[in-house]
């Protein structure tokens, strides 16, 4: 009942035309039926009163719609006497209007979850050590703050603490965690790791990080222009058209009712249903397929398209580190561990370990069949590595300095690709070798760049907080040319606002691109992994873990607006049939009034073609496959 009377309070005048309608059927076969034409004919001219109120409000603005013609019609519909006819053109007005609000581009984002995430409290310490609880807003440059195991870091400042590590992917998008030193600055919105740590406030909530994003995110999204209905851009020349015809008919036949005749099949039903039908049943095509469009005007930006921006981490990664590589020392080769044992016993050692590593260590065991133990003993020490003793053998696993220790001597770098990171192990007091871990390119990645070139996207570019070298080799990868690296949120804010092939849609995750999504003319964020800032931003998003649905989206939205074009067109075409024949004096005006229903279903059935297709991705893949290999050959 909560959402019923939700949708009557949203949408008033769709329920009195309803009630205006009923009661005129009742009365109609009682003793005060003479109060049916009355009732409808006043009805629809205080409607089109509403209607044209707003049509001037418009005007001033510098646009035009669809009202005039809605005006005139329900007018001279009154007029000629069709009361009936002249209701179901309010019906289909106001009913056209609901069903646009609710597929409508809303300029502003909520916020909510936004801000909901971000600290509310912090750990503010004294002098002696005693932690008191206090709402962030009191903190103040200066202040020392604890920070626990796995808690967002409240406010901007330095690290007190000998070192920490963070994960700083909500930030820069980086998916490794970081490690800092005393000092260094640690920014509010980030989230420590597995020991707890304390800092030095350098600026207030207010000032920091996190809150600068919020409000990068509220002026992006406030700052988008308004969309022009599609239907508008017909408006003008099929009303001027419907004019001239009814004018020229009551001009060469003196009878003013062949002007009311005509202008009852001119109704601008098809502009105003067809293409919020559309949109609805494409927008359901799209949420079956896993990407949520959440407005009718992202469907019309997918239409006209030119640039795609993408960021790295989490979008065209996978955005977790996985294992690629086992590296055994020659002498621990040549003592018989090969690189299967050396992962068996780095893997079971790091089962002692939460550690964002250690468990990307045990899964790429996992992957490679590899059976792991239990160790017999085990010690974490924060943010170096791990000690263990694992079937009988001491295992050591962690950074190059913490084996370093532990083996007492100097250990070479292992080469490493941009991108890679490597963890280092010790058995038996020796060093043993390295894991090497990657954030890999998603799988499909490449194939969704092909789908969209496929579709006529040319320009791409890739923005992330990543390191330069890093960046541009997962860019060559995918053929990607244009690349910004090192971004914070506003440097891709200002990034997109430069492209200058628009629209331009951007695809990310996570808060670091919430403002960057509401700044683009179409944001898409990949929500499965549960990125609510960047949800809140989009004006897509994406439900599964698969970016190939980025593809599907927009291949929707652009075949759903070429199916509300033709169901507009139709409409307009049959309109304009029955317009000349009314104006030759051979459609009364109650006929009329049915034939433009006739067009209303038209449009309508073909406007709910928008729901139907297959999923785009898979077949336009094999298609783009079979174009490679030909140009190949």
């Amino acid at each position: 009942m909560g959402g019923v009377f939700s949708l009557v309070k949203q949408y008033p005048f769709v329920l009195a035309t309803l009630l205006v309608a009923g009661t005129a059927g009742a009365l109609s076969v009682t003793s005060a039926a003479g109060l049916v034409p009355w009732l409808l004919g006043g009805f629809a001219l205080l409607m089109a009163g509403r209607s044209f109120v707003g049509m001037i409000k418009e005007l001033r603005s510098g646009s035009f719609g669809v009202d005039l013609l809605a005006i005139t019609a329900i007018s001279a519909a009154v007029a000629v006497g069709e009361y009936w006819a002249a209701l179901v053109i309010v019906l289909m007005l106001t009913g056209g209007e609901a069903l646009e609000d609710y597929a409508a581009h809303r300029a502003t984002r909520d916020l909510t979850a936004l801000l909901a995430k971000a600290p509310q409290t912090a750990n503010r310490m004294s002098v002696d050590g005693t932690v008191t609880v206090v709402p962030i807003e009191d903190l103040s440059p200066g202040d020392s703050v604890l920070v626990r195991a796995n808690e967002v870091v409240p406010v901007d400042g330095t690290l007190d603490s000998e070192s920490g590590e963070f994960d700083e992917s909500s930030l820069t998008g980086e998916s490794l965690p970081v490690e800092l030193r005393r000092g260094d600055e640690v920014l509010s919105g980030v989230v420590n790791g597995s020991a707890a740590v304390t800092i030095t406030a350098t600026r207030s909530a207010q000032e920091s990080q996190y809150q600068h994003i919020v409000a990068l995110v509220e002026e992006a999204a406030s700052s988008k222009a308004p969309m022009v209905r599609l239907a508008d851009r017909f408006a003008v020349p099929f009303t001027l058209i419907s004019l001239l015809i009814a004018g020229m008919a009551w001009w060469f036949s003196g009878d003013p009712v062949r002007f009311a005749e005509v202008l009852v099949v001119a109704t601008p039903c098809p502009l105003i249903i067809a293409a919020p039908v559309a949109f609805m049943a494409g927008m359901s095509r799209s949420a079956r397929g896993g990407a949520i469009i959440k407005n009718s005007a992202t469907l019309e930006k997918f239409h006209r398209a030119r640039s795609f921006a993408f960021d790295k981490t989490g979008t065209l990664t996978y955005g977790q580190p996985s294992l690629v590589a086992v590296r055994a020392t020659p002498r621990a080769q040549g003592a018989g561990l090969t690189e299967n044992e050396l992962l068996r016993l780095a893997a079971s050692a790091e089962q002692s370990s939460s550690h964002t590593l250690a468990t990307a260590v045990i899964k790429g065991a996992e992957a490679r069949g590899v059976h792991l133990m239990a160790p017999e003993s085990a010690l974490e020490s924060t943010a170096k590595g791990v000690q263990a003793v694992v079937d009988g053998r001491d295992v050591a696993v962690g950074k190059r300095t913490f084996i370093e220790q532990i083996v007492g001597a100097a250990i070479p770098r292992t080469a490493l690709s941009p991108g890679e990171l490597a963890i280092y192990v010790a058995v038996g007091g020796r060093n043993a070798g390295a894991l090497i871990l990657k954030d890999q390119i998603r799988k499909n990645s490449a194939e969704t760049l092909e789908i969209l070139k496929h579709h006529g996207i040319q320009h791409f570019t890739m923005l992330t907080g990543d390191d330069i070298a890093t960046a541009e080799h997962v860019a060559a990868q995918l053929g990607i040319d244009r690349v910004r690296a090192n971004c914070l949120p506003a440097d891709k804010v200002e990034e997109v606002k430069n492209i200058t092939k628009r629209p331009v849609v951007m695809v990310g995750d996570g808060v670091n691109d919430a403002p960057v999504l509401a700044a683009a003319d179409v944001g898409i964020a990949m929500g499965a992994r549960g990125a609510t800032a960047a949800s809140e931003s989009a004006d897509v998003v994406i439900l599964r873990d698969d970016i190939s649905r980025v593809a599907h989206a927009m291949v929707v939205g652009r075949e759903t607006v070429n199916v509300a074009l033709q169901a507009i067109a139709a409409g307009i075409a049959l309109s304009l049939a029955f317009m000349l024949i009314a104006a030759v004096g051979n459609l009364p005006a109650i006929v009329g009034a049915w034939m433009q229903e006739l067009v209303d279903i038209v449009a309508i059935l073909w406007a709910l073609r928008a729901s139907r297709g297959r999923d785009v991705v898979p077949e336009l893949h094999a298609s783009t496959w079979k174009s490679s290999v030909s140009a190949s050959a």
